[in-house]
């Protein structure tokens, strides 16, 4: 029954919102339907079509709160004749909604809390404690992007092509985020958060469903390919007492032949299809370590050509620090560290993630004081406790073989 009600509720806001536009009132009604589903099913059983009992219910809690203003009777009647009528489009709808929630007006934060509450059906409690964050915060989050996208109610339509080719970015864009957290977390105790990762994927798999046959179909499935072939890793990242566990020495017997399996076919469908975007070519990415039974078999000159390829299509600054890092297997630690010592992003001022590229390169160049200087100084700029431990176990270990 909860995995009914978690697949139907996303599709039937999506069909209230369509109807009726006003997100608020329509998220309150389907929450008080969700409630007397949760009631009823488990006396009666899951209905055939929980989607439009769902939406069925929730309408009519609108209709009884609107029936209160008179002035308005006639209208609100109207749309509960509507409501009832007509099968439910939930890939379309689903869809609708994602784009919905990302809309370019709201601010990617809010963008991420709104899908995580509208489209995945997490709770806000739920959601503040993937996010590490407060949870009066991501409610506030969530109310204010409501607000906002009531005001801009015109807006919410199933897009036609242009407006989702415009703004499907923005949703690849907010998966991202929310499988990169659920992946590795930014911050606390756990180095992942499976719930945030598994709610990306299911997402990703929604829209790459909703895509199928369309121009745009290519990019959403490279970016389901990448989650799946990152996530297949998910056991060996780790050891018995939580511990990071780095590429190179995971136990790769470990890593989840079925979504490797999975994410390899969905990436070579979209290379053979068509040109790749960024998801595309970090997918192959992926895949290529994947086809390595061992670490010392990866093929890092394919590695390092597909990474110059990403940097082309998309000069992100985390692609051009990873992009050394293959660039380091290929030529050696020393011209990495040279184009490390050039690389000048703005986006990277700060991040942990540079100390901790430069201090593998100087260990693998044999400059054991500039990797212990740099493990110690990741350690300190990362807010995730595994990474912390993980960096100073190795500053310890090099400076200790130095």
């Amino acid at each position: 029954m909860i995995e009914a009600l978690r697949e139907a509720a996303p599709v039937a806001l999506a069909v209230l919102v369509r109807r009726h536009r006003d997100f608020d009132a329509c998220e309150d009604a389907l929450q008080e339907a969700l409630l007397a589903a949760s009631r009823i099913w488990a006396a009666d059983g899951v209905p055939d079509n929980p989607t439009g009992w769902l939406v069925t219910t929730a309408t009519r809690r609108l209709v009884e709160g609107v029936r209160r203003d008179t002035a308005r009777r006639r209208r609100e009647e109207a749309d509960a004749r509507r409501a009832s009528e007509g099968a439910v489009g939930a890939t379309d709808d689903t869809l609708a909604l994602l784009l919905l929630c990302c809309h370019p007006a709201l601010r990617v934060p809010s963008q991420v809390a709104l899908t995580l509450r509208a489209v995945g059906g997490l709770t806000t409690a739920e959601i503040a404690r993937g996010l590490l964050l407060p949870e009066p915060t991501v409610a506030q989050r969530i109310s204010r992007a409501k607000a906002r996208l009531t005001e801009l109610g015109r807006a919410f339509e199933v897009p036609d092509a242009g407006q989702r080719r415009d703004r499907l970015p923005a949703v690849l864009a907010v998966l991202s985020v929310v499988f990169t957290e659920g992946h590795t977390a930014s911050a606390g105790e756990t180095l992942q958060r499976t719930d945030l990762a598994d709610e990306a994927i299911r997402l990703a798999r929604v829209l790459a469903a909703a895509l199928e046959g369309a121009p745009e179909h290519g990019e959403a499935a490279g970016l389901l390919a990448l989650m799946l072939l990152t996530d297949a890793r998910r056991a060996a990242r780790t050891g018995p007492d939580g511990g990071l566990v780095p590429l190179a020495e995971q136990d790769r017997t470990r890593w989840d032949p079925a979504r490797m399996a999975e994410g390899t076919a969905l990436v070579t469908a979209v290379l053979r299809d068509g040109v790749p975007g960024p998801y595309t070519v970090q997918a192959a990415i992926a895949a290529v370590h994947a086809e390595a039974g061992r670490a010392q078999d990866t093929d890092w000159p394919q590695v390092l050509a597909l990474y110059d390829t990403l940097v082309g299509l998309w000069p992100d600054p985390m692609a051009r620090l990873g992009r050394l890092v293959a660039l380091g297997e290929v030529h050696g630690p020393a011209a990495a560290l040279a184009e490390l010592d050039a690389l000048d992003e703005p986006g990277l001022r700060g991040h942990h993630r540079v100390a901790a590229v430069r201090a593998h390169l100087a260990e693998a160049a044999g400059r054991p004081d500039e990797a212990v200087a740099a493990y110690r100084e990741a350690a300190r700029r990362t807010a995730s406790a595994p990474e912390r431990a993980y960096l100073l176990d190795r500053a310890s270990r090099v400076g200790g073989t130095g």
